[in-house]
């Protein structure tokens, strides 16, 4: 029982980690603002969205991380009251 509890607290720091990593890589990097009076081609049309599916794909994994912290954290409440 001992063991089963060391590695869902380990496992929960690593979900933990890997989800903070995970968002703190999304929000690196930063899309150009552009002017008003700018002409946007397709390759610029292009790079943002290239940027935001990146982002959305970042954040969702981050997401299912944090989601399998928190289940592991419920299981490992739930022995410790079993």
């Amino acid at each position: 029982m001992h063991n089963l509890s060391t590695i869902l607290d380990l496992s929960i720091v690593g979900f933990a980690m890997a989800s903070a990593w995970l968002w703190w890589a999304s929000g690196r990097h930063r899309v150009r603002r552009i002017t008003r009076r700018e002409e946007l081609s397709a390759a610029d049309i292009n790079r943002l969205v290239v940027a935001l599916n990146r982002s959305q794909m970042l954040n969702t994994r981050a997401a299912f991380t944090t989601a399998c912290a928190g289940a592991l954290a419920a299981i490992r409440l739930a022995l410790d009251l079993a």
